[in-house]
């Protein structure tokens, strides 16, 4: 929110200029107001039961649930938030992303900090501790050009074509070669610094899931390793992969995203194609129960320029700036007012302008970042918003998209 100091309208805070600053305003009329150098959201994350959001300024701010420290806010109290909270030391980062339990930003400097839980290791910075409520530096890791999360693991992508992850790999989703059963520092089956992934060089982008990892190659096609237990990697098989795997049938494709245990690939016909888990329908094809490893057609979905896969639903970005989602409904995550359902794509009510998409890793919420600077999330009905991951300053979730609070016209302050 803007402060305001004196009956004249002059403002001081934190470098913000609101205008005019001299009004004349008489009882029962109103006065807008224009406020330069406000810091707004450029990036939203959604997390199991909370969100994330970088600011134009370099910092990022989290919201909802807190068990681990995964809002970041060096308070020590692991006290959850229905409100945006600053984490803490973070001025120069260019991407936040948000895992199970956990969070990681690229700085400017090309290293990556992390925060949240960390049994795994998915901090990256040579423990196991289980929280960290303050970033911490990723071990020996620089010349970083992306980082992404995953329910207890992370990677990043250097500027060389190289790709490291860390954190758990009793399924192979490290992608170095090696998997075990069992996740501890003394079985080397987690590693809590970064390790190499095998046979993966110079890809146009990366992905991480609840389990698997994958990778969208520059000729269109896409590779991942990792659990496959639902055919999440996309090779026809239901087997695990310590080492890239190319997901069959895929070409032409331009984005690629891990969900909980399926992944979908935005094509440049402006298709979706998805594989993996169908539970609920996150496949988008029509049907559900069935899990398929070929990736299958998402039905009726066109123009779509990015897509997000969340723990059992969907949601893609369309060209016109509206957003549409599909499968598990129950806690009102595809924003289209109802708590049902749906194996097709049902369009997120009042969404126009959206630029950015995320549905929660792991959880019952989606979020969007609108061309305004404003975030709206929806979900968490039922199941509850106890934690507050929709940032609307309530612990009651909503089926429609309500505002993140301190985001949009007026600016974070």
């Amino acid at each position: 929110m803007l402060v305001c100091a004196g009956p004249r309208g002059e403002v001081a805070a934190q470098g913000i200029t609101v205008t005019p600053a001299n009004p004349t305003i008489s009882v029962g009329q109103t006065q807008q107001f224009t406020a330069s150098g406000a810091r707004t959201p450029t990036a939203v994350s959604a997390g199991a039961f909370f969100s994330c959001v970088r600011l134009s300024d370099g910092t990022a701010q989290c919201t909802g649930r807190n068990q681990f420290g995964q809002l970041g806010n060096g308070d020590g109290t692991f006290t959850s938030s229905s409100v945006p909270v600053a984490v803490s030391g973070l001025t120069a980062a260019t991407r936040v992303a948000t895992g199970g339990e956990h969070a990681c930003a690229l700085l400017g400097d090309s290293t990556v900090r992390c925060w949240g839980a960390g049994d795994s290791g998915q901090r990256g910075d040579g423990t196991f501790n289980n929280s960290s409520t303050v970033p911490v530096a990723v071990g020996g890791l620089t010349g970083a050009v992306t980082v992404v999360t995953g329910g207890y693991h992370t990677c990043a992508l250097l500027g060389e074509g190289t790709m490291w992850c860390w954190g758990r790999n009793a399924d192979g989703q490290l992608g170095d070669g090696t998997a075990g059963t069992q996740c501890a520092q003394t079985t080397g089956l987690c590693s809590s610094t970064p390790v190499r992934a095998g046979g993966i060089t110079n890809p146009a982008a990366i992905t991480a899931g609840g389990y698997h990892t994958c990778a969208l190659l520059g000729d269109g096609t896409a590779q991942c390793w990792g659990r496959n237990g639902q055919g999440q990697l996309g090779d026809g098989t239901i087997t695990n992969s310590s080492s890239p795997v190319r997901a069959g049938g895929i070409s032409g494709a331009v984005a690629v995203s891990g969900g909980f245990s399926h992944t979908c690939a935005v094509l440049s016909d402006g298709t979706v194609q998805c594989w993996g888990e169908n539970v609920e329908g996150q496949l988008g094809d029509g049907t559900s129960g069935r899990s398929s490893s070929p990736p299958v057609r998402v039905s009726g979905l066109s123009g779509a320029v990015a897509v997000s896969g969340g723990y059992r639903h969907t949601c893609a970005l369309l060209g016109d700036g509206t957003v549409q989602c599909w499968g598990r409904n129950l806690e009102g995550q595809l924003g289209d007012g109802t708590t049902t359902s749906s194996t097709t794509p049902v369009r997120v009510g009042g969404i126009t302008s959206a630029v950015a998409i995320a549905a929660g890793q792991g959880g019952v919420h989606t979020c969007a970042l609108l061309a305004d600077g404003s975030v709206k999330c929806w979900g968490a009905v039922g199941a509850g918003n106890g934690v507050g991951q929709l940032g609307n300053g309530s612990t009651t979730g909503s089926a429609t998209p309500v505002t993140m609070k301190g985001t949009g016209g007026t600016g974070v302050t």
